[in-house]
């Protein structure tokens, strides 16, 4: 697997990758942004989107996972690279099957993978025109490897692209002309990225206020990104073309430009962008006061709310946990993918190897032959919310425990059998002090695994594990 272009044998993710510089830089998000959508109308891709992943029902989570894979692709480390790579492979070869129409698809297809990585190039080189950052010959040469080398590190090889530059953009509008279509994930993109985008720590006490808000910027944002858009292809899927729109693009691009050269950098890198979408609760800033007051009025209400009839609560709150957690891809129903993207969520999150992936999978397998047995009466491959919602609180749960244990054994990285605060904070990425309080600063394999049982099988609410599993 060549990490190196046939030109010199150099690495071209070193100190001068103009590739690494931009992916750490917010207004990249513009450039994924738009390549996910073009990747998105390639017919193979779009399938394994909306039938395998989260994306219909997390689709921002989805941006903020290719965000942080990106990163590791890139990183200074090989062992990183080679380590992100290989996760990403067997992510993919867990995603097969066939779409609406009856085609197959498979998400290790080489022609698909190849077009991703095109995507990325292109919308690269478009927001470094939009922004006034002139690439030169020898520029865009250097950054077409730098992807072709990206390609090559997935794929183990990059001959899927063609060879030069020049033979490059013959072959982008062959296929922008010939193979894209306008399909649901391209919908999905447009119409429900920007709507559920989560609100920033400061605003999630005043939902009304965030929707609001959101209500306006997202339909501008998806007119920003369909102005962006090749031509060919927004004639190709009849993509609204609205006065005005092609000005407010260019003048967001050159805003991110300006702000990228003349604002701190520290303000300016993605890192900062995604803490104020995803805090990860390390620090003490201004996020984490508010949320911690937050959590602290919460705990109140509960205190002071009377309790309700113990059978009648749980059943309620196992309804609820299926709409916000368990239906995954968000069909009404609990499927194998709904809970085989929870794993992959997790996988990602930690960053698991193939050993503690496997491990993983396997575990939640085991609950899912545990549900088809209990609560599948008709054998069709699915649970109705109706019936977990009635019978989850009374499962045998040895399929939980085994998921509970294997997320103990990925989280305490230093063996202890004692799960301590950065180790909690690794897992959730949210506030130690929410689920921790009176636990004397850690917890212990059966305390957890008793809160993970609880809060799967919809009787215990639990911050955390709903920040984990069902934040867009």
């Amino acid at each position: 697997m060549s990490q190196t272009t046939p030109q010199d044998g150099a690495d071209v993710f070193g100190p001068d990758s103009l590739l690494r510089r931009l992916v750490n830089e917010a207004r990249w998000s513009l450039a994924v942004t738009r390549a996910t959508l073009l990747e998105a109308a390639h017919p193979q891709i779009g399938a394994a989107l909306m039938e395998n992943s989260t994306f219909l029902t997390h689709p921002w989570r989805r941006l903020r996972n290719t965000t942080t894979s990106s990163r590791r692709l890139l990183d200074p480390d090989p062992r990183v690279r080679d380590r992100e790579a290989a996760r990403l492979n067997r992510l993919h070869a867990r995603m097969s099957g066939t779409d609406a129409h009856g085609r197959p698809y498979d998400a290790t297809d080489p022609e698909a993978r190849a077009w991703v990585v095109a995507t990325l190039f292109e919308s690269t080189v478009t927001m470094c025109r939009l922004s006034g950052d002139k690439l030169d010959a020898e520029a865009m040469r250097r950054l077409y490897d730098e992807h072709r080398t990206l390609l090559a590190l997935i794929d183990g090889t990059g001959d899927h692209l063609p060879a030069t530059l020049p033979e490059f953009w013959p072959y982008y509008d062959d296929v922008v002309e010939h193979r894209l279509e306008n399909n649901e994930a391209v919908g999905v993109i447009l119409y429900r990225l920007f709507a559920n985008v989560p609100a920033p720590p400061v605003l999630r006490a005043h939902p009304a206020v965030w929707t609001a808000g959101r209500a306006v910027a997202g339909p501008v944002a998806a007119a920003i990104t369909i102005a962006s858009l090749p031509e060919a292809f927004s004639r190709r899927v009849a993509l609204p073309d609205l006065p005005g729109a092609r000005t407010l693009m260019q003048s967001v691009y050159l805003s991110a430009a300006l702000a990228t050269r003349y604002l701190p950098q520290s303000w300016t890198r993605v890192e900062f962008v995604m803490g104020l979408l995803d805090p990860s609760g390390e620090g003490a800033g201004p996020w984490q006061a508010v949320r911690r007051r937050a959590g602290k009025a919460a705990a109140l209400a509960r205190l002071l709310t009377p309790a309700a009839d113990e059978d009648h609560q749980a059943v309620r709150s196992a309804d609820r946990f299926f709409a916000e957690v368990l239906d995954q891809t968000g069909d009404g129903y609990l499927r194998w993918p709904d809970l085989a993207a929870m794993a992959r969520e997790i996988a990602t999150r930690l960053d698991l190897g193939e050993q503690e992936e496997d491990r993983l999978f396997q575990a939640y397998a085991a609950w899912w032959r545990e549900l088809q047995t209990a609560l599948d009466r008709d054998e069709d491959g699915r649970v109705t919310r109706d019936e977990y919602a009635a019978a989850a609180a009374r499962l045998p749960g040895s399929g939980l425990i085994k998921i509970a244990d294997v997320l103990f054994d990925v989280t305490d990285t230093d063996d202890d059998e004692r799960i301590d605060v950065g180790e909690y904070q690794n897992l959730f990425r949210t506030a130690f002090h929410r689920d921790l309080t009176g636990n004397a600063g850690g917890y212990s394999r059966s305390a957890f695994v008793r809160q993970f049982v609880s809060f799967m099988s919809g009787q215990q609410h639990s911050s955390a594990y709903t920040s984990l599993l069902s934040h867009g």
